[in-house]
């Protein structure tokens, strides 16, 4: 497979909807705070902000389409960080780590609320996720989510599953243990953003599509610069996801590799032939994961996260997004993992960047000195936690400290990664 822009999923969504992209920035406007980013963070932070400060102005631009990045390309599952907690416990300790996985757990409840609200369609399916080894050097990876739980005195949140549970899931040759999540959904991501989009809009806050930031100058108030104009604010919020990986501030504390996925053809007697009924994201258990679930009318998403990092951070380096090689291991992830669908034609191939934070946990912060905020290091997980960087984000505008200013997002002291060329050259060995 060639991978190409759209996704399969913005495709899809923009074909079922009949709206006109908002017209590009023209000319010079002031508003109280301007949101750089039209993904779920930013359209997340600028909901709360009106629900919190109803009065507030806010205008937010984006660079092409809402939804078009990491919005409309990711897998599509939702859930938050009980899958996490082991590896939380390691770098947050305990209490840090139940205070991440319980904030999920509120953002996977507010998630589902949207939307599943009358009047939308994102394709919400909740069934859990599922976590597989699909070989013996996988095995060993298995124990430790249902240890920490019961360690940690929430043992319902993981469920060991045998060999025989997770055939009755999904029948595949190759699959042998895992362990169940109960707190996890499906649904079509780029529907999910649309939809925030058209929640921001009427709300009250003002859409710029087409329009990407040129230039900041912070100072107060701020001044954020576009190709035919600029935006006057108080507040800025950067939600531009791996944009952000050139920043000063956050350069040290990313990376930035690439994930690639596919969609198969719509194919629902395969899904029979393996016995896939339930509406379960899946993941095997390799360090470079890959990710997979189905869809509605039958077809099969499969991604893998090993796809090529950057030199020095760079977003738009070529094969973050046009890699064949990194195309062809989702596509051979798919052939092994799901063999019932080696023969099924691919619909779409697609990759993009995402910014690996040094401790895999994305970080809310202002700036120091600035009233300019923004949200990085998602690492690859933000459906679910993009809620919560818009809650943090929020609160960081309008100077709260509340619960969710107190997370471990939003306070921890941010591990470095090592300088350039070192970084790069490191993360191609792992």
């Amino acid at each position: 497979p060639r991978p190409g822009d759209p996704s399969w999923w913005f495709a899809e969504a923009l074909a079922a909807e009949r709206t006109v992209p908002a017209p590009p920035l023209s000319g010079r406007i002031a508003v109280d705070t301007v949101i750089v980013g039209g993904g779920y963070t930013g359209l997340w932070t600028a909901l709360a902000l009106k629900r919190q400060a109803p009065a507030m102005t806010i205008a937010l631009i984006e660079a092409a389409q809402c939804g078009a990045g990491a919005s409309g390309k990711n897998g599509g599952k939702v859930s938050g960080y009980w899958s996490s907690l082991a590896g939380m416990v390691k770098t947050i300790g305990p209490d840090g780590a139940l205070a991440v996985a319980r904030a999920g757990g509120k953002a996977q409840d507010a998630v589902h609320a949207f939307a599943t609200a009358q009047g939308r369609d994102v394709w919400w399916r909740e069934g859990g996720s599922v976590s597989i080894s699909a070989s013996p050097a996988q095995d060993a990876d298995l124990a430790a989510p249902v240890e920490v739980a019961r360690a940690l005195g929430v043992a319902d949140t993981v469920q060991a599953l045998t060999p025989a549970a997770v055939a009755r899931i999904c029948n595949s040759p190759v699959f042998r243990g895992g362990v169940f999540f109960p707190e996890g959904a499906t649904i079509q991501p780029a529907r999910l953003a649309r939809a925030l989009r058209q929640a921001v809009m009427e709300a009250g806050v003002t859409i710029y599509e087409q329009t990407a930031m040129t230039g900041l100058d912070k100072a107060s108030p701020n001044r954020v610069r576009t190709a035919n104009g600029e935006i006057i604010a108080r507040d800025v919020v950067l939600a531009t996801n791996a944009a952000l990986a050139r920043d000063s501030f956050v350069a040290p504390h990313v990376s930035v590799f690439s994930s690639y996925a596919l969609m198969t053809e719509a194919a629902p007697d395969r899904l029979e032939t393996l016995g896939w009924r339930q509406d379960v994201g899946a993941t095997d258990s390799r360090m470079f994961i890959h990710y997979f679930r189905k869809t509605p009318d039958g077809r099969v998403l499969m991604g893998t996260g090993s796809g090529p990092i950057s030199f020095n951070g760079d977003p738009d380096a070529p094969q973050l997004r046009g890699d064949v090689a990194s195309a062809e291991r989702a596509a051979r992830g798919l052939r092994r993992l799901l063999p019932a669908f080696a023969g099924v034609p691919i619909a779409r191939s697609w990759g993009g960047p995402i910014e690996v934070s040094a401790d895999r946990l994305p970080f809310f912060r202002t700036m120091p000195g600035t009233r300019v905020h923004l949200a990085c290091g998602y690492s690859g997980h933000g459906v679910n936690p993009s809620y919560i960087g818009g809650q943090c984000l929020a609160s960081l505008v309008l100077g709260r400290q509340d619960e969710w200013t107190a997370l471990p997002f939003c306070t921890r002291e941010l591990p470095r990664l090592p300088p350039e060329p070192f970084r790069y050259y490191g993360g191609r060995a792992v």
